[in-house]
């Protein structure tokens, strides 16, 4: 299989065969990463990296992955770059894929993504926009498939706020494997109806299943995975945190829903996590609510069932991997 050229700016655009491609390719690159074996397989390419907002893990994960594969890397924040300011989208498109070999965009909507991609003549990889977060999809399934041997079948249960790229992203990825995604939230919090329906179109086809609960101990009951993500977003403002701590606690990931879940179910978050005090939004967020942990218990945040750091380090064995399978 070849994917030689191909931008990766959302998982729609990808067969449920290319995906597992990608996974295959991230577990041959990881053990490959284990064993000290090099793979400078790109070495004299250089890649640029577009970061709009910034981020531990995308940004370490694009860094070492690159230098892993040999090539150069370039880190372009707001105030290193004109992009969207002094320069056109498609005019930086067009001067960066004349100097480098790939393109990563890390930012806001997912349209700025797409028109780096239109006129691109590299390929444009998604490191995060408001809609869609693809990179992430790849290191959570690689680290389920690496936990349970397999992804079909999986029930997998999202909890809290669905409406943006970690809701969509899962979704869809577990539409496109055959998975059965349940979103639990309230109704306000569900993915877009449009995308909603896409996906049951593509449930059809691979035997997948879609939920929208309501009831955190009808979704948990008998999951294999439960996942979660901050509440609040970066760039959201302060206001929104009353709103969504009344609307999201009862959704918060805990000792009592994971055992609503079952002895093998694991916990999963893309990372950062207020699941104590030890930041200083969450300490202030805390001190605010009167509360010691948001999204998640730290009790269940530091417990066996949780995986979550082996999925950050996955983040870079499959970022390494559609890096490689779009330029090789």
């Amino acid at each position: 299989m070849t994917l030689k050229g191909r931008d990766f700016l959302t998982l729609l655009d990808f067969t449920p065969e290319e995906i597992s491609y990608l996974l295959e390719l991230s577990a041959e690159l990881k053990e490959k990463k284990k064993k000290g074996i090099l793979h400078d397989e790109l070495r004299g390419k250089n890649i640029a990296l577009i970061f709009e907002k910034n981020s531990t893990r995308t940004r370490t994960s694009f860094e070492v992955a690159a230098h892993d594969l040999g090539m150069g890397v370039t880190f372009l924040d707001p105030q290193s770059s004109q992009i969207g300011k002094k320069e056109s989208i498609a005019d930086t498109a067009r001067v960066l894929s004349g100097i480098f070999d790939g393109i990563e965009y890390r930012g806001f909507g997912q349209e700025i993504v797409e028109e780096l991609a239109k006129y691109s003549d590299v390929p444009v990889w998604n490191g995060l926009t408001n809609e869609f977060h693809p990179t992430q999809i790849l290191a959570d399934f690689l680290t389920v498939k690496e936990h349970f041997g397999y992804l079909k079948g999986i029930k997998f249960v999202y909890m809290g706020d669905a409406r943006y790229n970690m809701g969509n992203s899962l979704m869809i990825g577990c539409a496109k494997m055959g998975m059965e995604f349940t979103a639990c939230a309230p109704e306000k919090y569900f993915p877009d109806k449009a995308l909603i329906a896409k996906c049951e179109e593509i449930a059809k086809e691979t035997g997948a299943k879609l939920n929208f609960i309501s009831d955190p101990e009808i979704a948990c009951k008998g999951a294999d995975v439960i996942y979660t993500d901050v509440w609040v977003s970066m760039g959201e403002p302060v206001e929104v945190w009353e709103e969504r701590v009344k609307e999201l606690l009862p959704y918060q990931v805990n000792a009592e829903k994971m055992k609503i879940a079952g002895d093998k179910c694991i916990f999963m978050h893309c990372l950062p996590s207020f699941h104590d005090l030890k930041t200083k939004i969450g300490k202030e967020m805390g001190e605010r609510f009167g509360l010691d942990a948001f999204e998640v218990t730290d009790e269940v945040f530091e417990s066996e069932a949780s995986v979550v750091f082996r999925e950050a380090e996955n983040r870079m064995h499959t970022i390494k991997a559609v890096i490689l399978a779009t330029l090789k």
